[in-house]
């Protein structure tokens, strides 16, 4: 199963426009938060099934906080991050990860990309397509590849 990760989009659409197109095909999205009201829109050019959850900057939204996702025998927990204090780290979503049994942990909010491993657990951070804040300030989103009995695989990608 190859699926796309983005975060942080913020109601901007160029960028994501180009992702779409030129990862094609891929079986499902899932976006972290911030899309602000695109969601509609992310739905229908993704042609595939979405999981989106809100973040801090989605008002009066009635998308979930948080999801857990189980994916070809993969746990995945996706949350924007904000409610585990993720700008001063990822110690509290590190621990929230493991208790409830996730193998990966998806989260957003800070804008700048992550791939770690904290024992069996993979923390993983997209980016943002719409403001990235890393230091090379390139616009990010992660390829996940998942298949059963097999370890994930994760593509960090640029514009």
């Amino acid at each position: 199963m190859r699926i796309l990760v983005i975060s942080d989009t913020h109601g901007k659409h160029d960028n994501l426009d180009k992702v779409l197109e030129a990862e094609r095909p891929y079986d499902r999205i899932i976006h972290l938060g911030d899309a602000e009201g695109a969601e509609d829109y992310i739905a229908a050019v993704g042609e595939c099934p979405l999981d989106i959850v809100r973040g801090n900057n989605d008002f009066f939204s009635e998308l979930p906080e948080e999801e857990i996702l189980e994916l070809e025998g993969h746990r995945l927990f996706i949350t924007h991050g904000h409610y585990y204090y993720v700008a001063a780290g990822t110690m509290h979503l590190i621990r929230e990860g493991h208790g409830r049994g996730a193998d990966i942990v998806f989260y957003g909010h800070t804008h700048r990309p992550e791939i770690t491993k904290d024992k069996e657990l993979y923390v993983v951070n997209p980016g943002s397509l719409s403001y990235p804040r890393q230091e090379n300030r390139r616009p990010s989103y992660v390829i996940l590849n998942l298949a059963e009995n097999q370890e994930p695989e994760f593509v960090l990608k640029y514009l």
